[in-house]
């Protein structure tokens, strides 16, 4: 298992703020079956100021971002190096969702424990299932099938 910071994420995800839903990789499986992240729900999100104002929560959709997000890392990490130099020669996209269930609400102050694991990988697709905790209780779960795509140059 190896762990990261920001700085590695940045070079593996395309996503930054606001969207960027990854602060820290506390475990990767070396082989990318396994990831763990978390992210730190802060007042400062943009999406807390108007969803709702006075009761903030996290909508449920960047719930299923996050764990998205993960799901890239996860499978990312284990990629090859870019020959040109580059982090990863691919990017994810996500293109299905499947049992998506919304346990309990994500609101300020809250640190998400992202959790995923691969379920199958073959050539550019692959499949993963991925929950978020909060104070070890389930607040998200889902099955989410994505696509490795190769990476544009900047």
């Amino acid at each position: 298992m190896i762990s990261y910071g920001i700085d590695k994420i940045l070079q593996l995800l395309p996503h930054r703020y606001p969207f960027l839903m990854i602060d820290r990789v506390l475990e990767a499986a070396e082989d990318g079956s396994r990831l763990v992240a978390i992210k730190n729900a802060t007042v400062n999100e943009p999406f807390f100021q108007g969803h709702f104002p006075g009761k903030p929560i996290m909508p449920g959709v960047l719930h299923v971002e996050a764990i998205a997000q993960a799901c890239g890392l996860m499978c990312l990490s284990a990629e090859t190096e870019d020959p040109t130099g580059g982090a990863t020669a691919y990017d994810t996209i996500l293109t299905g969702v499947e049992n998506a269930r919304f346990r309990r609400m994500i609101v300020p102050g809250d640190q998400l424990r992202i959790e995923t694991t691969l379920i199958h990988h073959k050539g550019r697709f692959g499949k993963a299932s991925g929950k978020i905790l909060v104070d070890g209780k389930v607040a998200t779960e889902a099955t989410l099938t994505f696509m490795l795509i190769p990476r544009k140059a900047n």
